[in-house]
């Protein structure tokens, strides 16, 4: 697998897209999203990155117009002002940012991590980490922890969980009310411990698998019980608060869920929705998603901003070191090719000129040295500018003329030519023939 191409990336994230357009994008999850990438024309790596409050996919290609036309698919049905595109520098300092927290709805939340390592295991199940991306990623989540461990970032942080916990308390009074929390994944159990510091006086964690239920119930302080998500029609009109955090593709809480509620309070922090949205237009229904939370974490991310300058500085630092090493890659492996393209022409060559003087008369070990040590001399001078203008191309972000040089040197490039025109390769001074009779009657003397 080529570990030179470049990545492109395309992002719909909270901070341009609305919760509905985070939903259209991305298909059915990462393993299948990845999947489907792969199979696209000049794809060589995939990767997709889907949480609650961002869907993300980033691929490796030689040529960067591959990349743009195989992630057009990503997002057809989004607006394009909710769709950022990202080429290969971009891409590389956008995944450090959100590693770090600084893309996240709560600034420096710590959960994105490990959202971050899920989906790189994902991808790489269904086949779409190669080295390139593996390069990326490992340094992104390398800045993730280097930023909590060097910074203040995610001290006293909020998670989405208790951002909803506090919008809640905002709009309804939680003195010795009754809650569920839909959901015993780690938003789910975040948002359950929230309401635990609270004055709620039940908790209810319904999930798919009771035992995950059962293990976040014995954590509260808080009179709590596990239930299956079947049950959740006969606990919700009891319910003050409901909060809603599961993976699953459709949602859980239908409207006939809430009908004859008095007042409830339903949060969705869930990508895609959980809640009905029809369920809103229940009476005594409040509806909050994702895009709701936005002013309760507002504060948080002010308080944060002079931790944040110290992240993007490291963040500088990390993506100063990537893109030199990624550089000088480009240019190596620009350069081994055109070297050994240049000596696979010479060995022929040599060849030839060896066999032609040996059959005129000879020719001494000296001799012989000598035609060798002046084709190696040949190929230094001539490819000596070639070097170091690959070399400048690298340092000015010149892909084009790397991958120009990386094309001209394929492997297969100067291999003896076939078929009919085979016989012009013998013509008196080709570039890739037999050498001049100059140069013979040179080394004869």
């Amino acid at each position: 697998m080529n570990d030179t191409g470049a990545i492109s990336g395309v992002s719909v994230a909270h901070t341009r897209a609305s919760v509905d357009e985070i939903e259209l994008s991305g298909g059915d999850g990462v393993r299948a999203t990845v999947s489907d990438l792969l199979a696209r024309d000049g794809v060589q790596e995939a990767f997709a990155l889907q949480t609650c409050n961002r869907s993300e996919a980033f691929v490796v290609t030689d040529r960067t117009v591959d990349g743009a036309v195989a992630l057009e698919s990503f997002a057809p049905d989004v607006r394009s002002g909710a769709v950022r595109r990202l080429d290969h520098e971009e891409s590389l300092e956008h995944l450090m940012r959100v590693a770090s927290g600084l893309e996240s709805l709560v600034l420096g939340e710590d959960q994105i991590i490990g959202q971050l390592r899920e989906a790189y295991e994902e991808s790489k199940s269904a086949g779409g980490i190669g080295p390139v991306l593996k390069d990326a990623v490992t340094k992104a989540l390398h800045v993730g922890e280097r930023a909590r461990n060097e910074t203040s970032i995610n001290e006293g942080v909020v998670s989405l969980g208790s951002a909803a916990v506090r919008l809640a308390a905002g709009e309804i009074d939680l003195t010795d009310g009754s809650a569920v929390v839909v959901g015993a994944g780690q938003m789910g159990t975040l948002a359950a411990r929230s309401l635990d510091d609270t004055a709620v006086s039940e908790i209810v964690v319904a999930n798919r698998t009771i035992p995950n239920a059962e293990f976040v119930a014995e954590e509260m302080e808080t009179s709590a019980e596990a239930i299956p998500l079947a049950d959740l029609p006969a606990v919700i009109p009891e319910a003050d608060l409901v909060i809603s955090a599961t993976g699953s593709p459709d949602p859980v809480i239908e409207s006939e869920h809430v009908a004859g509620v008095g007042r409830l309070v339903c949060i969705d922090i869930a990508q895609p929705r959980d809640v009905d949205p029809e369920a809103a237009d229940r009476d005594g229904v409040t509806l909050y998603d994702i895009d709701a939370l936005e002013d309760v974490t507002r504060k948080t991310r002010e308080s944060r901003a002079d931790e944040a300058r110290e992240v993007e500085s490291i963040i500088d630092e990390e993506l100063d070191r990537i893109l030199q090493a990624y550089k000088r890659k480009r240019a190596d492996d620009a350069i081994s090719a055109m070297y050994a393209g240049a000596d696979r022409v010479k060995a022929r060559e040599v060849d030839r000129a060896v066999s032609r003087l040996e059959a005129q008369g000879g020719l001494s070990d000296e001799q012989r040295e000598t035609v060798e040590d002046l084709a190696d001399a040949l190929i230094g001078q001539l490819l000596a500018a070639p070097t170091r203008s690959l070399r400048d191309a690298a340092g000015e972000d010149d892909w084009e003329t790397i991958r120009t040089a990386l094309t001209l040197f394929d492997p297969e490039f100067n291999a003896p030519p076939e078929g009919p025109g085979a016989a012009a390769e013998d013509a008196p001074g080709s570039a890739v023939g037999s050498p001049p009779d100059s140069l013979v009657e040179e080394l004869d003397d």
